[in-house]
């Protein structure tokens, strides 16, 4: 399904944004043991953000307590980007385009992550340095 397909229909956009916030929260309750608290997400044209709430595990919750946000933020960081090409994989399958760019960052106080990626095709890029690479697991969507 095109861009266009997915803005003009509300109902397959709302599809979408779920895939999207529903695919991340579960990889990140399957890796730590419980998931964000809330998301919501967001997609216009080459961009998907997803902003999630809540799910500091109990070992980081004690080391912010202790003064030690930093080392949470730093794991956190250090996650993610271990975890890009499955965090990849969500959006691809959700969107049915390529993932170019990912971005993460995390606060303390209020809790918050915030996921972005970057779609192919974008005007942001030339041709050829997009990636020759086809979504990963990404079926066409339907209308």
């Amino acid at each position: 399904m095109s861009q266009q397909a997915i803005d003009s229909t509300g109902t397959a956009h709302g599809d979408v944004l779920t895939a999207i916030s529903d695919g991340l929260v579960g990889l990140l309750k399957e890796f730590y043991g419980h998931g964000p608290t809330r998301a919501k997400s967001y997609y216009q044209d080459d961009l998907v953000v997803c902003v999630l709430r809540g799910g500091f595990s109990r070992v980081e919750q004690t080391l912010l307590e202790g003064g030690r946000g930093h080392a949470v933020i730093q794991q956190r960081m250090e996650f993610q980007e271990v975890m890009r090409e499955r965090f990849a994989e969500v959006i691809e399958e959700a969107t049915g385009r390529l993932v170019i760019g990912f971005m993460s960052g995390n606060q303390q106080h209020p809790d918050i992550m915030c996921e972005v990626f970057i779609l192919a095709p974008t005007d942001l890029l030339d041709p050829h340095e997009i990636p020759g690479r086809t979504p990963t697991d990404a079926a066409p969507l339907e209308s």
